[in-house]
């Protein structure tokens, strides 16, 4: 059986992060703490597919790698969150896990957030992580479908992190989930879509919830999962547009202190002391006599759910909390020490269905299949940023002027927390900058 140091050596060299979220290197979290390992299958934000879609196609290899971290780690516990309503997936796993005993499936709510690691972990096993602190803590590694399936590229088959899977939805022609090489600009994945079907489109990249409005131009990372494009005037364009100061007068002028914000906080719910509305009295009133409440914005998670769902008067806690978050991270604060509070009975019909969240942020018109297509996509050039993860960029290897083959580093892990970055297509090396290292095929060049 391999040992935890080589594996850890194969995944921080071919480059395995998080294939969401903020793209955490997969190899720090092998770790012999670890009692269970718990896979995330919640597709957490709303339109997104390509988890299950992965999971269901490669079942098998899948589960088989996931069962060997578990015996690498020392695990006792190998859990599949996925969601009841996933029954093609299931399907797919139920023919696959018999022959693993220790794999047992976990299964969840149609609600946002299930995919949320803290609500993932309490709903697949009971247990609270204390505010601020990591699953470690609590004996959990939680790890991304895709990301245990770049695992399994990496050890079966020596493949690196080079292309990143991408689902392209909403005002398309064709919803779609591709497989695109890294480095690849959203507008060429957008097309693959079969064109959009709106004027002055806007690229959201990322779920409706958490993403940002990005550039045609912005290129695909590791941590790539979706792009929505919408028209310039949606709820969640416009949304997304305003700006923190008016935002702030707006709380000053409307906010009645209704407390729905707080009573569906899906971190509020599972005891961590989180609470929107006091913060939003707080920051609008300038009252600074409890700077708890202020420390305490530590603690959220961002997903969203209190402006884009709870409020009545379309009021932004959590932009306003983000911008307060960053100020004292920027002044050197960190989190408090606490404790969580027991969990309430009242957390089960506190949740939000995905169905009523998707109806709220005009987005059922958009709720259709977008199948996985994993047909090679012919790139010209590529822009791969050094920084795709948590932790210190990777340092390049290579110069102006050289041939790179598919799959070959172009960026060494930096000291510390770090991993590879490789080339994603075959060319030559045309720029090599702080943040970035571009690649094109000769059909891509311009010669000078």
């Amino acid at each position: 059986m391999m040992e935890i140091k080589e594996l850890s050596g194969i995944l921080q060299q071919c480059g395995v992060v998080g294939a969401g979220g903020a793209g955490f290197p997969t190899y720090v979290k092998l770790d012999e703490r670890a009692e269970t390992i718990l896979l995330n299958c919640a597709e957490c934000e709303p339109l997104l597919r390509l988890h299950r879609q992965l999971l269901e196609k490669y079942a098998r290899e899948i589960v088989d790698t996931f069962h060997m971290i578990g015996e690498v780690v020392g695990a006792k516990e190998v859990l599949i969150g996925i969601k009841k309503a996933y029954k093609k997936t299931i399907q797919a796993l139920e023919e696959v896990i018999a022959g693993y005993p220790k794999v047992k499936l976990a299964l969840l709510d149609e609600v946002y957030p299930a995919g949320d690691e803290v609500v993932l972990i309490y709903e697949a096993t009971g247990k609270v992580v204390r505010p601020g602190g990591l699953p470690i803590e609590s004996g959990i590694a939680v790890f991304n479908v895709e990301t245990i399936y770049n695992v399994y590229q990496a050890v079966s088959k020596d493949m690196p992190v080079v292309e990143k899977l991408v689902s392209i939805v909403a005002e398309v022609n064709k919803p779609i989930t591709v497989k695109v090489p890294i480095g690849t600009p959203i507008e060429e994945v957008v097309a693959l879509a079969g064109g959009v079907t709106t004027k002055n489109p806007v690229y959201f990249v990322g779920g409706p919830m958490m993403g940002n409005i990005g550039s045609g131009a912005q290129p695909v990372t590791k941590t790539t999962n979706a792009v929505l494009v919408l028209p310039e005037e949606h709820f969640i364009i416009q949304r997304k547009k305003r700006k923190a100061g008016i935002d702030l007068k707006r709380a000053a002028a409307c906010c009645c202190q209704c407390n729905m914000c707080t009573d569906l906080c899906p971190r509020n719910r599972l005891g961590h002391p989180i609470e929107p509305h006091k913060f939003m009295r707080a920051a609008t009133c300038k009252d600074i006599q409890n700077p708890d409440i202020f420390l305490n914005t530590f603690f959220c998670s961002s997903c969203g759910l209190c402006e884009l769902y709870s409020c009545m008067q379309d009021l932004s806690p959590r932009t306003l909390m983000a911008e307060y978050k960053n100020g004292l991270r920027a002044n050197g604060l960190k989190p408090p020490q606490v404790q969580p509070k027991a969990v309430g009975a009242e957390r089960e019909y506190r949740k939000a269905p995905m169905e009523r969240l998707m109806a709220r942020l005009d987005l059922s018109k958009y709720d259709k299949e977008a199948p996985l297509d994993e047909s090679e996509i012919v790139i010209k050039s590529v822009k791969i940023l050094l920084s795709q993860h948590i932790g210190a960029p990777a340092v390049p290897v290579v110069a102006v002027g050289d041939d790179v083959s598919k799959g070959q580093m172009i960026a060494a892990p930096a000291n510390g927390l770090s991993v590879g970055i490789h080339a994603s297509i075959n060319g030559k090396v045309s720029e090599v900058k702080e943040k970035y290292i571009v690649i094109e095929t000769r059909e891509g060049r311009v010669d000078k």
